[in-house]
């Protein structure tokens, strides 16, 4: 289910971000709430909505920001798509998405970057290794040729039946739930506890919550035996200065490296937490997968805080789509096999 705890309009975000920069942004002289514990305080629900891609269109070549000019036009060119509808996702066939009306992916900020991927330096993703799984699925209904395991969150290879669809439609893991966190449709939203001994990172897609126990220095990090594996991987933290790091390893190997290529077996992933205002926390993530691809990359992502809760993310017991889309393309089935007759 859908909540959308920040109800901004896509176009209205891009036009208040320059004005909300000054309340919302860090200033230089911003001191980092504490806890009790002294630790710097990251609690709170963060919203990382974004509309910037996560890998930077050629035409910025090595440019990380938007001038205030491109901001507008942007702006304008959404405002007119919106007008007309042609932004709308399509609706067709039995396992088709939500239209544009549910969509959630305006940020908030007065400094719009042209990627979020800033490390390599060209804003994309390095190239794959020879052999590297490149495209595990697709967004729509029709069959690939590819085979099981699915790996990618959302979509799927085919509607014969649910081991075909992506692993959200099966309530496995998140679509943008991660680790990492990717800027998605909707439910961009995660809520961070912390007790001094630990970091529980809550995310309101599926409802998954990461203990996360911090040790003092990273040699003392750990992990579990390489052969325990799981669906969002092992992780462990500790703080460097101001700055949360979680260190994620062992992951089971059956989702994909990231986006549709690879899968997540030597995937180690790192995040960094860091409070820069009030409301705004940076979010960085280092992707190194050796097995995927030729070098690391990193991404930064933006995080607002919302006054609002986070409420369970009932999936399972609500999850008419997957009967749907499997009842749907039976019924096409019989129709196909009653026409060829």
């Amino acid at each position: 289910m859908k909540k959308a705890v920040i109800a901004f309009p896509r176009l209205t975000v891009l036009a208040v971000a320059c004005a909300f920069s000054t309340m919302a942004l860090a200033a230089d002289d911003y001191v980092v709430p504490r806890t009790q514990w002294g630790q710097p305080d990251l609690q709170g629900v963060w919203n990382f909505s974004s509309n910037t891609p996560m890998q930077r269109p050629s035409r910025f070549g090595d440019r990380q920001f938007l001038a205030p000019e491109e901001i507008r036009e942007i702006a304008e060119q959404r405002a007119a798509r919106d007008a007309s509808n042609d932004g709308a996702i399509p609706v067709e066939g039995v396992d088709g998405s939500y239209n544009d009306f549910w969509v959630e992916n305006a940020g908030i900020g007065g400094d719009v970057r042209t990627s979020h991927i800033v490390y390599p330096i060209n804003g994309k993703l390095p190239a794959l290794r020879e052999g590297a799984i490149a495209r595990q699925g697709v967004y729509g209904g029709d069959t690939t040729g590819e085979t099981r395991p699915v790996r990618i969150s959302a979509g799927g290879i085919g509607t014969d039946g649910p081991e075909d669809r992506g692993l959200s439609e099966r309530c496995l893991i998140g679509f943008n739930a991660g680790p990492p966190f990717v800027p998605s449709l909707y439910n961009n939203n995660v809520q961070i506890f912390q007790t001094k001994d630990t970091a529980v990172i809550l995310t309101e897609m599926i409802h998954d919550a990461r203990v996360v126990p911090l040790v003092d220095t990273p040699g003392e990090m750990g992990s579990l035996n390489d052969e325990v594996r799981l669906w969002m991987g092992d992780s462990r933290g500790y703080w460097d200065g101001d700055t949360l790091v979680v260190q994620t390893r062992n992951f089971n190997g059956l989702a994909s490296s990231f986006g549709q290529a690879g899968t997540s077996q030597d995937k180690v992933l790192t995040e960094r937490f860091t409070r820069r205002g009030a409301y705004t926390v940076d979010y960085e993530f280092t992707v190194d997968d050796p097995s995927t691809y030729t070098d690391t990359f990193t991404a930064i992502v933006p995080m607002t805080k919302v006054a609002g809760l986070l409420y369970e993310y009932a999936c399972h017991e609500g999850n008419y789509g997957m009967v749907n889309i499997l009842r749907g393309a039976r019924v096409q089935d019989a129709l196909a096999e009653s026409e060829a007759q």
